[in-house]
């Protein structure tokens, strides 16, 4: 485990492809909130958030997000992401991220998400679920 990442519940490793630098020889800004996505993906997937957008269309939305670049990442390089849920209220949560590169053995970048719970049908914002309250502070604690 990577210490820097500790904290994280989620973690996702994904290699630096050549295609994603830019003409300064190194990644390109947006490639960071891919990053992102993939591991609050990742995360949402350990939430089973499928199942509560299948049984009643309320699921997470992302509402705004925000980068750190701490580091320039290049090709080669593999990074790891963590995700983790660091506020939660009423409607929403925030959830943190932070990029690690291999190669630099660093963190590269930090960011955060907030995700407002969204009713797909009504299409409007909504509480978010008890359960999937109840599945976000498993997954922090540790809870397979």
């Amino acid at each position: 485990m990577i210490s820097e990442l500790a904290d994280c519940p989620v973690v996702v490793e994904v290699p630096v492809a050549w295609g994603e630098m830019d003409a300064f020889g190194h990644v390109n800004n947006i490639v960071y909130f891919r990053y992102f996505e993939t591991a609050r993906i990742a995360y949402f997937e350990k939430l089973d958030v499928r199942e509560f957008l299948e049984r009643d269309p309320v699921g997470p939305i992302l509402a705004e997000t925000a980068c750190r670049f701490r580091a320039a990442l290049s090709y080669p390089d593999r990074v790891s992401v963590g995700a983790r849920v660091t506020g939660l209220s009423e409607d929403r949560f925030v959830m943190r991220y932070a990029v690690f590169s291999h190669r630099l053995g660093r963190i590269a970048a930090e960011g955060e998400g907030t995700l407002v719970c969204f009713d797909y049908r009504r299409g409007r914002k909504a509480s978010v679920p008890e359960k999937l309250k109840t599945r976000i502070a498993e997954l922090q604690a540790g809870v397979p």
